[in-house]
């Protein structure tokens, strides 16, 4: 089983900034695709961003050139740099993370407990 915690969320003006981060631990070999979700109140779960391990990226269109994520395969932990938020941004950040437990394993998926962004002045 994988643990996830994520960190830095909060309340941002328009146009700030904010970077969460998920780090992933617990039983592990290795880690394949890890991203970024959200889920506005009354919305679906929408995918904001993801990373391959080989380091290849794809965004929603709405958050592209405003959003980086990143990843360090050392730490087992996932980054979403936000800038130029807009209140639209709003929502629950969800990290997932497709992983194997051991050699040999299927893959497996987890999810983090979410963390609350706020855009609004």
């Amino acid at each position: 089983q994988v643990q996830l915690v994520e960190s830095g969320g909060g309340l941002v003006q328009p146009g700030g900034s904010l970077r969460l981060s998920c780090a992933a631990s617990g039983r592990i070999f290795s880690i394949g695709a890890m991203g970024w979700y959200r889920q506005a109140p009354g919305k679906e779960r929408e995918l904001v961003a993801r990373i391959i391990s080989g380091g290849r990226t794809n965004y929603v269109d709405s958050v592209m050139s405003r959003f980086t994520i990143s990843r360090d395969n050392a730490k087992n932990t996932v980054y979403l740099q936000m800038n130029s938020l807009k209140p639209e941004d709003t929502a629950v950040y969800y990290c997932n993370v497709d992983y194997y437990p051991y050699i040999g394993a299927s893959e497996s998926s987890g999810w983090g407990q979410g963390t609350q962004v706020t855009v609004s002045s």
